[in-house]
């Protein structure tokens, strides 16, 4: 008998001020729930302390303490709330006959026109309003004219499926204005062929298409760079394989700097190599880093014992955790070009908030756009592992 739809996440406030929120999760298990639930979380700007997960195999308890990020002031936590239940398989009866997911359908896209005078930091200012909204962006034209102004065509997707309605179209006008003031213009309508045009990635030259894409990243790839001890305690991570202290399943045990999104980067590799995880431990940071206990399993129900496999599973462990995101400053002409590229699932999802992360690292630095900005994409990199791991 399954629980009912509401009790299947519940989230909890804590007692005192600046104690984190407490999400419980508790509804029939399948693999890749906990990437889904990590990319929610994520998705809504926070950052999860520590955490625990166990499964029989048939149902999931996941237990997570949260606090937002502090580029992420609002927090809507009943929309996270729906989010997730969204994510959970159904706790219906008809569940244990039929797991098949239905297909998932895609949002259909929308044109947000916004012209206004250029300032410092206007498009990152943009960019929160619209993930404070739930909208997904998708892809990003941006123009800056000689005499100081621009215009920008936000290409955007609803989370929330709303976007149709008078009522969410006025609440992205109403909450632009109250960030921006009334010295701009927007139009919202859905999108239309040109939608499709912007669909392939701008070209890139051969040597740094093959620096963004490329699987394994090479010990000297910072060789040109004298780092400091910070540094490169950045590039370090560790990960052992244990066949010995479970009968059923393998220990993975996973130590890392922290950094935003470190659950989320495990969980859909682990997702893509369709793992199954019977417990997990999400320890709280110590002297800076993560520490993360999994006892996991093949999909066909058998340990992980293959040396070779071993080795692969870690590396491409270490590459997702060392460099989630895939950053190049390069000169086209008389312009300086930045280039940011990370995964996607194998299911289509890309990395949420890569946009926002972006564009609030160039506001706090001071730097401006002032020419075409063909998109901060999310690209699919080479050397995912598929079904046959």
């Amino acid at each position: 008998m399954g629980l009912p739809t509401d009790d299947a996440v519940v989230i909890q406030k804590g007692k005192k001020p600046g104690e984190p929120y407490v999400i419980t999760v508790n509804c029939p298990d399948k693999t890749g729930l906990g990437c889904d639930i990590s990319y929610t979380i994520l998705d809504f700007g926070l950052y999860i302390i520590k955490g625990d997960v166990s499964t029989d195999g048939i149902w999931c308890y996941v237990i997570l303490w949260v606090v937002p990020h502090a580029s992420s002031p609002m927090v809507r936590w009943a929309n996270l709330k729906e989010r997730l239940l969204s994510v959970c398989p159904s706790c219906s009866v008809s569940f244990y006959l039929n797991q098949t997911s239905p297909p998932a359908t895609s949002s259909p896209a929308y044109l947000l026109t916004f012209c206004s005078r250029d300032r410092r930091g206007l498009l990152h200012d943009v960019t929160q309003v619209l993930c404070e909204l739930e909208l997904t962006i998708q892809r990003v034209k941006v123009t800056t004219t000689p005499d100081g102004r621009v215009l920008d065509l936000f290409f955007i997707t609803d989370n929330l499926e709303l976007l149709h309605t008078k009522e969410r179209q006025d609440e992205t006008y109403k909450q632009l204005h109250a960030v921006l003031g009334q010295s701009f213009s927007c139009e919202l309508q859905l999108a239309g062929p040109q939608y499709d045009n912007l669909q392939c990635v701008s070209s890139l030259s051969p040597s740094v298409a093959e620096e963004l894409f490329r699987c394994e990243l090479s010990d000297n790839e910072f060789c040109t760079q004298a780092l400091s001890p910070v540094m490169m305690n950045l590039k370090r991570a560790s990960v052992t394989i244990d066949n010995s202290m479970s009968p059923a399943h393998t220990l993975l045990q996973i130590g890392c700097v922290d950094h935003k999104g470190f659950l989320y980067d495990i969980m859909r590799t682990l997702k893509d190599c369709n793992i199954q995880i019977a417990y997990g431990r999400f320890s709280p940071v110590n002297k800076g880093q993560k520490e993360l206990d999994l006892f996991i399993r093949q999909k066909d129900g058998k340990k992980i014992v293959d040396p070779d496999k071993q080795d692969v599973f870690c590396s491409r462990l270490k590459v997702e955790m060392l460099h989630p995101l895939r950053v190049i400053i390069t000169n086209r002409g008389p312009d300086t070009e930045l280039l940011v590229a990370n995964p996607v699932e194998l299911s289509g999802k890309g990395r949420p908030r890569v946009f926002y992360d972006v564009t609030l690292a160039m506001k706090t630095l001071g730097i401006c756009i002032f020419s075409k900005l063909e998109g901060i994409v999310q690209v699919i990199a080479c050397g995912r592992f598929t079904d046959s791991f």
